[in-house]
């Protein structure tokens, strides 16, 4: 499995990278199959830098703050008014029980169809994991100030013609402070996408938003993680500031995300 960081700024675009968006590729065995997780402001024209639009076979959302979804507004336009037509079928969306409206709402469209002709929405269900193509995704609740906020566990058996099959795990936190289903999202992943907003001393005072990299850390060791990658830094958290604060706590390979960057799982 393939990860590409297409977006990974905190809470806003910031001047080096777009909200947060996760490109994940994977194989199976006939064909390559694209999935984002979440699809946030400024996020949809770096998404052309690696794939045609065409070419998205699904978008998972963590919950429905605009730093994490907004920009299905834009691809909402590309796939209505392409003149050229777009060939490629509704595009599956999952996402929590508010999605469709809220996006129609958005864009300032009725609800009815909103912009179901164009994205087939689906709504989660705790702990139910969905399949598609080569990927398994199951949400788990966390702490974040929405009706809905989910981590992402995405599981991916991958073949690769030789017989030998491989299973591995990629683990994204979403938006939450520290929490059980964090950490049940997160067991034994092969690597863990976790986000670490805040700073220790600076923000601990607001509970039940964000993590720091301290307790992105603590996560990582409780689950049990292979590799830890922090995201979803705003401009004014300190990126090595919270790599030591992680690296205090968490034995393994640490490191911030970047745009742009390509990981090999």
């Amino acid at each position: 499995m393939k990860l590409t960081i297409v977006g990974c700024s905190g809470s806003f675009p910031g001047p080096q990278s777009p909200a947060s968006c996760y490109l994940l590729t994977a194989h199976d065995g006939e064909r390559a199959w694209r999935i984002l997780l979440d699809l946030g402001s400024g996020a949809l024209g770096a998404v052309q830098k690696y794939m045609d639009l065409q070419d998205i076979d699904g978008i998972f959302l963590s919950h429905l703050h605009p730093d994490h979804c907004m920009d299905l507004c834009g691809l909402h336009v590309a796939v209505r008014w392409d003149p050229d037509g777009w060939a490629a079928g509704r595009i599956p969306v999952w996402g929590p029980a508010a999605t469709a409206d809220r996006l129609a709402t958005a864009y300032g469209l009725d609800p009815e169809p909103g912009m179901s002709e164009e994205f087939d929405f689906k709504v989660w269900t705790e702990k139910a994991a969905v399949q598609l193509g080569p990927f398994r995704i199951t949400p788990y609740a966390v702490d974040h100030p929405m009706e809905e906020a989910y981590a992402l566990r995405v599981e991916v058996t991958e073949y690769d013609g030789t017989g030998v099959d491989r299973t591995v795990v990629l683990s994204y936190s979403g938006d939450t402070d520290s929490c059980p289903g964090l950490v049940e999202a997160a067991q034994d992943a092969h690597f863990f996408l976790c986000e670490a907003a805040f700073q220790e001393g600076r923000d601990d005072a607001i509970k039940g938003v964000h993590l720091s990299g301290k307790r992105a850390a603590e996560a990582a060791v409780q689950a049990g993680v292979r590799r830890l990658l922090l995201t979803h830094l705003p401009v004014w958290t300190e990126p090595s500031v919270v790599v030591a604060e992680a690296k205090a706590v968490y034995p393994g390979d640490v490191a911030v995300a970047v745009a742009g960057v390509h990981y090999t799982i």
